[in-house]
């Protein structure tokens, strides 16, 4: 199951991101996957001070989304990271490392990936995000501010980006609630509840608000 979400940014934000990257030294995206093939990209310098900011910026966003807490279930966020694509570049079919390195105490587990566009469609071509399924390949490329959020265990790819520049922020989460099928189910059943709770009895409103904090509770860790 994916989520989009055509404004985890306001315009504002997507101004000062686009404004960082403008002045934000860029290295070669292979430094963080220096085993990988099929990475043809550059990412912010992580050293460089916008790194701090922009990061900041976009996890602020994210954890402020409702649609992102719903569907996600965040206990940890992965610091957000500005990559770009230029012409002829593309990040080529892979999964997500399963643990990142998080600077802390203990690494994240990738439950969940996010890619936020920050590009205006209209000024580069190519660069989509490519999900997998299958024998079936389901494409994303959503107007500034725009977000995707779906399963890390997907096999996924950049597009070759033809014309333009393609800018992204990408980060990682880690979910409450480890198992994927747990959490899409628990997930629908707060969107029924959400949706329909008012036109049902405030009893069976209370039993299934009840069913849903245990579910949560049994499925879920917040250690």
């Amino acid at each position: 199951m994916f989520l989009e979400i055509p404004d985890v940014l306001t315009p504002a934000e997507v101004a000062r991101l686009r404004a960082v990257a403008a002045k934000a030294r860029f290295v070669d995206g292979r430094l963080s996957n220096p085993h990988s093939k099929v990475k043809n990209n550059t990412q912010l310098d992580m050293n460089d001070a916008g790194f701090r900011e922009s990061a900041g910026l976009v996890q602020t966003a994210l954890m402020r989304s409702e649609e992102v807490r719903n569907f996600a279930f965040p206990k940890l966020i992965l610091p957000p990271l500005l990559t770009r694509h230029g012409p002829g570049m593309n990040y080529g079919v892979h999964s997500d490392s399963p643990f990142m390195a998080t600077g802390g105490p203990r690494p994240l587990r990738s439950d969940l990936s996010c890619t936020v566009f920050l590009g205006d469609r209209e000024r580069y071509e190519g660069g989509e995000l490519a999900i997998h399924l299958g024998g079936r390949r389901i494409e994303f490329k959503l107007p500034p501010g725009g977000a995707v959020v779906y399963p890390s265990t997907t096999l996924h790819e950049v597009r070759p980006v033809t014309r333009g520049e393609r800018l992204v922020a990408i980060t990682f989460i880690e979910s409450q609630i480890v198992d994927q099928n747990q959490r899409e189910l628990l997930y629908e059943l707060n969107e029924v509840l959400a949706l329909e709770g008012f036109n049902i009895s405030w009893e069976n409103r209370t039993r299934l608000s009840h069913v849903s904090s245990a579910l949560h509770r049994l499925w879920g860790s917040s250690g």
